[in-house]
């Protein structure tokens, strides 16, 4: 099961509420991503992806964007080194367009994947630099660019290829987006493995700082309940094929 959850900008707006620095929701929200890797890890999930810095952060603030950089940075490596971690198989990568972030937190990228890089129990992904229809618009590119110079044959493109050149790794397809902060809404994160894969969404009131083992426990119980609705759509549909088919043979 990959469960994606979406909570970069409502750390700062918990803070801003709670009338804290926004440096100190980003924190919070770090130590709430702790203990949903644990929860992940307690409940047999093999694969969790977070959202934890947008393209579109790039056009915050200055410092706060760089203090984002320097968590990100303290926490890749924090994580890397924890004895839970390793206990647990926990395999640590970066997902998104890496290279635009600084070198410092590219070097943290890095660490983290070469302390983790045998382990395959737990997959955290952490998207950085991550922006939902640029990843489809650069995979597009690519393959007009490619075709144009007579390298590839367009009808050969398919499914696989196209996975093959996102930027998000060998990531599952995604079975529950979890959404944070009461917006309703998906904010361009993994359009193609969520959308084609019908995954369930959970949306929930309080803020990544707040999210708690309850709404963990609920957000699972969503995409159960999205299991066993689709399960009874495809009885109803198989029983009136064959039913059909049935009528046919009379």
């Amino acid at each position: 099961m990959d469960v994606p959850v979406q909570k970069p900008c409502d750390d700062s707006e918990h803070a801003r509420e709670q009338g804290e620095a926004d440096t100190q929701g980003h924190r919070a929200g770090a130590d709430t991503t702790e203990q949903v890797l644990r929860w992940c890890g307690d409940l047999g999930i093999e694969e969790l992806t977070l959202y934890a810095f947008s393209t579109e952060n790039f056009e915050r603030p200055p410092d706060e964007r760089e203090a984002l950089f320097d968590l990100i940075t303290e926490k890749l490596r924090s994580f890397a080194d924890r004895e839970e971690v390793h206990d647990r198989e926990v395999r640590i990568q970066a997902i998104g367009e890496t290279h635009r972030l600084p070198d410092r937190v590219r070097a943290a990228v890095a660490y983290a994947d070469r302390r983790t890089a045998g382990y395959d129990d737990l997959r955290l992904n952490v998207a950085l630099a991550y922006g939902g229809r640029a990843e489809l618009l650069g995979v597009a590119r690519d393959v007009a660019r490619e075709a144009a110079a007579g390298d590839l044959d367009p009808e050969t493109v398919d499914v696989a290829e196209v996975e093959r050149r996102l930027t998000t790794g060998p990531t599952r397809a995604v079975d529950l987006i979890i959404r944070t902060g009461g917006d309703e809404r998906t904010s361009n994160f993994l359009p193609w493995h969520a959308n084609g894969n019908e995954a369930a969404v959970y949306f929930c009131a309080p803020y990544w700082p707040e999210f708690s083992r309850p709404d963990f426990l609920r957000a699972l119980r969503t995409y159960q309940s999205r299991r066993e609705s689709w399960r009874r759509t495809r009885a109803r549909r198989a029983a009136a094929l064959l039913a059909a088919v049935g009528d046919d043979g009379d």
